[in-house]
């Protein structure tokens, strides 16, 4: 079974403002609330690419009642555990001239819900595969995920984490399967300027050299980059198309490559299904489909280049 957790999701308000103008008064066009999170968004594409999935993490107040209530509608499994103070965060995404994200704070997460996520991720065995992915909400100490793997990687549970700074740093060590920073979290971990193909993919197998297994490198319209367990390293263009909508669009490259996986056991193949998903939610404004996914990886093409 696949588990995604993501500790500090959100109601993710989106709202159509052409023209948005600061210190007036604006009107919206369309607004949308729908389920947020990374790993919630993992779930969705797995969903869409027929895969089932079970999601983890923390809901709080009246906004997490009614992120459960979505996610339900959407025919998830959900498993989230009710934490007493503070509210699930509703995050607002500004559609205008330009995309902008206000995202919110989230609720205090104790001790003792900790542990009780640690007591359900105990009943996780080999074979199941589990996604870390996000911020990690207040009360949280910040080597959370390399506990969580640490814990699980002892059963032969395959872990894949999608975070960031430190957070993901002190996961290496514990040999998760995949990570997936974007240009900007491995700049952040970089001691130098990754200007070029090179400088990225330098960065990215130094991960590897920590303890990652395989590293996806997002890159946005520029496709990504893939450092594979066997030491060769990959170049995948982003296929033509008109971005509609970014949010996610990392996520469905997470899930696409976990389901070709599944389906291939190839990780090139699976590195260029995750960037064909990766595209197609950035095609759309919704998650993409498998139909639309298998069109699109038609056009990809890796270029070996370690």
């Amino acid at each position: 079974m696949i588990h995604t957790l993501t500790l500090n999701p959100s109601l993710d308000y989106i709202a159509e403002c052409p023209h948005f103008t600061l210190s007036a008064t604006n009107r919206t066009t369309g607004e949308t609330i729908c389920p947020g999170g990374k790993g919630i968004n993992v779930s969705l594409v797995l969903k869409n690419l027929g895969y089932s999935s079970i999601t983890h993490g923390f809901i709080a107040g009246f906004t997490g009642q009614a992120l459960v209530s979505l996610l339900e509608q959407t025919g998830l499994q959900t498993d989230m555990i009710s934490v007493s103070e503070g509210l699930t965060r509703i995050n607002v995404k500004l559609r205008s001239d330009t995309e902008t994200e206000l995202n919110g704070i989230g609720p205090y997460v104790s001790a003792s819900s900790l542990q009780l996520l640690m007591n359900r991720l105990e009943e996780l065995v080999e074979g199941d595969i589990l996604v870390l992915s996000g911020s990690l909400p207040q009360g949280v100490p910040a080597d959370f995920y390399a506990t969580v793997i640490q814990k699980v990687s002892s059963r032969n549970v395959r872990t894949i984490v999608d975070t960031s700074g430190q957070s993901l740093l002190d996961t290496l060590t514990c040999h998760p399967f995949l990570i997936k920073p974007n240009l900007a979290e491995l700049q952040q971990l970089s001691d130098h300027p990754l200007t070029d193909h090179e400088t990225i993919a330098g960065a990215a197998v130094a991960l590897q050299k920590q303890g990652a297994r395989n590293v996806i490198v997002s890159l946005g319209k520029d496709g990504a980059l893939f450092a594979c367990m066997d030491g060769s390293v990959y170049q995948a263009d982003a296929p033509s198309g008109t971005l509609v909508n970014s949010v996610g669009a990392g996520d469905s490259l997470v899930a696409g490559f976990l389901a070709a996986y599944l389906e291939t056991e190839d990780p090139v193949n699976a590195f260029c299904y995750g960037v064909a998903c990766g595209s197609g939610s950035a095609f759309s404004s919704s998650f993409v489909t498998r139909t639309e996914a298998d069109a699109l990886v038609q056009s990809l093409t890796p270029r070996k280049t370690r």
